[in-house]
């Protein structure tokens, strides 16, 4: 997955990806009597954040550059998978870690034309003011494709913060500080659902100690009461309802729920159930994903 990085100043651009990355710089040529660009190749990964507080350096340029990455990773990542069958209508996912060499681990989740890049810094040390002297520190920041954070990412960082804090073991890490970066690459619906699995694939990848995984899986509700599962931009906007839930991987309790709109009691009640119903298949997504990275074939 590669991401063009404009660090540096003027005249320099380079795009940073796992494997190599190739930098375009101005160098002095004699024969031709002017400045040219040569172009040099580094073994450098994506960096994610600075050394005080961490934060995506994307900008409008790398954003592009990831999505035109997206069906890459569908081809060459090898963890697509389709649910479908009776009771799961699930879009197509994707899923490659430890994308970036600055995060202690990282995770790109694609959830049909939905992608979010997550990367986990910690345990790490805290600031004295936010410490906390029997568990460690969660924080989690979610930065938009464009702009600045408004007031939608602020609830989602604390939905998934509160989803996090239920499964992991804090209590192992005293007195440190654990922070997960969320970048929106694209949004097409079922954005929340994505964050929550893209920051589980992270802190797996970053060794994080966790009682157990967790999935989100958002059901939509149309005017006539049908029920949609992983629904997209445009189904969320003309639905009468949008309902995500956080689930467990171990008895597939509720973690975290957030709703908008109008339903009845039996009508949340059917959501639930076709959402755990849809978390086995998430879930064995990321089993199967995880056993494609470490296999030794």
């Amino acid at each position: 997955m590669a991401f063009p990085d404009f660090r540096g100043g003027s005249g320099r651009a380079q795009i940073v990806s796992k494997r190599r990355a190739t930098c375009w710089r101005p160098s002095w040529s004699p024969r031709v009597g002017a400045c040219v660009l040569s172009t040099h190749f580094v073994r450098k990964r994506a960096l994610l954040g600075g050394s005080n507080k961490p934060r995506l350096h994307v900008g409008s340029g790398a954003m592009e550059g990831a999505m035109q990455t997206e069906s890459k990773i569908r081809a060459d990542s090898g963890t697509e998978h389709g649910p479908r069958g009776p009771g799961c209508s699930l879009r197509h996912f994707a899923c490659e870690q430890n994308l970036l060499s600055r995060p202690d681990g990282s995770a790109s989740f694609l959830q049909g034309d939905t992608s979010v890049l997550a990367g986990v810094y910690g345990p790490a040390e805290v600031k004295v003011s936010k410490e906390i002297f029997n568990k460690a520190t969660l924080e989690v920041i979610l930065r938009p494709k464009t702009g600045l954070p408004g007031v939608a990412e602020k609830s989602r960082e604390r939905l998934i913060r509160n989803t996090c804090e239920a499964v992991v073991l804090g209590a192992l890490h005293p007195r440190t500080s654990i922070t997960v970066v969320l970048q929106v690459v694209s949004d097409a619906g079922s954005l929340l659902a994505c964050c929550l699995n893209a920051a589980c694939m992270a802190l797996v990848d970053a060794g994080v100690p966790m009682r157990a995984l967790f999935c989100g899986v958002t059901c939509a509700l149309d005017s006539d009461g049908t029920l949609m599962l992983d629904p997209t931009a445009k189904q969320e906007k003309e639905a009468r309802a949008v309902l995500t839930f956080a689930l467990d991987s171990v008895e597939r309790k509720l973690l975290m729920s957030t709703t908008k709109g109008l339903y009845s009691d039996a009508e949340l009640q059917q959501c639930l159930a076709a959402a755990q119903t849809a978390s086995t298949h998430v879930f064995r997504f990321y089993r199967e994903s995880l056993q494609r990275r470490y296999s030794k074939s």
